[in-house]
């Protein structure tokens, strides 16, 4: 029997699932839009289409290493609790070994690759339907070195923040994962000033002088001395960001910069990624959820 594009519509408009998933269920159960529509739900793919809505912020990110190549990665879910579960946690392993085996290059790439016959989107579907949690693969970095550079990996508090370094002109893993650490805690944006945008530059020293504008001990001050003190702020509002500038959280009286020199390396490059950061949750009120369920 032909399907036609108006049968997948309807399909798809009934359970929610995607548009090659509802072909595949109508040729399945030859045009029966009721019984495709029970295929879906058998294969949990209908279920787990439902829950494309909702908003998952939590989960776990991810950093590994294998020889000269790393990749660090979020997968997110709806709860924190379900990040813990094992098939999550599984899941997780098998997107790690795709990274470092296929190196996708976009998460659309990475989505398309297989793993034993199914495609990584398929498995998420999957899990998605078994644990009963929106599950989605947001976003993955995979960087490759040099044999003379060395790969700084930290994962802090079970996943929730993972930092990758990478430092050149040593083979020193310590010192690398201590970079690592200093990134994860302290959440640099650049590695020197010398990589920051001359806008980005500009706009902060535009902040920094409206503060004083709107600084009623400074009113009247000359237009030389707030000047002065913009620079004076701007210079230490920048090394805050910029990791090399930092203090070496381990060694106070050293900036990050002059520890890895004296270890001979110089940092090059670094990712740090934390669940769910750039993600609007959804604010729960449980008092109102449970009146709503009431009425």
């Amino acid at each position: 029997m032909a399907i036609t594009a108006q049968d997948v519509k309807v399909l798809r408009e009934k359970t929610g699932a995607g548009m090659m998933d509802c072909k595949k269920a109508l040729t399945e159960c030859d045009g029966d839009i009721e019984k495709a529509s029970e295929w879906l739900r058998e294969k949990g793919i209908a279920k787990a289409a439902k829950k494309a809505g909702r908003i998952a912020a939590e989960g776990a990110t991810r950093v590994a290493v294998d020889g000269n190549t790393a990749v660090v990665f979020e997968v997110n879910s709806e709860t924190d609790f379900v990040a813990k579960n094992e098939q999550f946690i599984a899941l997780l392993d098998t997107i790690q070994t795709l990274l470092l085996s296929s190196k996708p290059k976009t998460v659309e790439e990475a989505m398309a690759a297989t793993v034993d016959g199914k495609t990584l989107e398929a498995l998420i579907t999957d899990a998605t339907a078994t644990i009963g949690e929106k599950i989605t693969f947001r976003r993955f970095e995979v960087v490759e070195k040099s044999d003379a550079d060395a790969f700084g990996a930290y994962v802090h508090m079970g996943g929730k923040i993972s930092a990758l370094t990478v430092l050149e002109g040593t083979n020193d893993t310590v010192v690398a994962k201590d970079v690592a650490m200093q990134v994860a805690s302290m959440n640099p944006q650049f590695v020197s000033r010398e990589e920051m945008p001359q806008e980005f530059i500009e706009n902060e020293r535009h902040v920094q002088l409206e503060i004083l504008k709107n600084d009623p001990k400074l009113s009247g001050k000359p237009e030389h001395v707030l000047k002065g003190i913009v620079e004076g702020r701007l210079t230490k509002s920048l090394q805050e960001i910029c990791l090399v500038d930092q203090i070496y959280f381990k060694e106070p009286d050293l900036k990050v910069g002059q520890y890895v020199k004296n270890h001979n390396a110089t940092v090059k490059s670094f990712i740090r990624y934390a669940v769910g950061e750039g993600i609007e949750k959804r604010q729960e009120n449980f008092a109102e959820e449970v009146m709503a369920q009431i009425k």
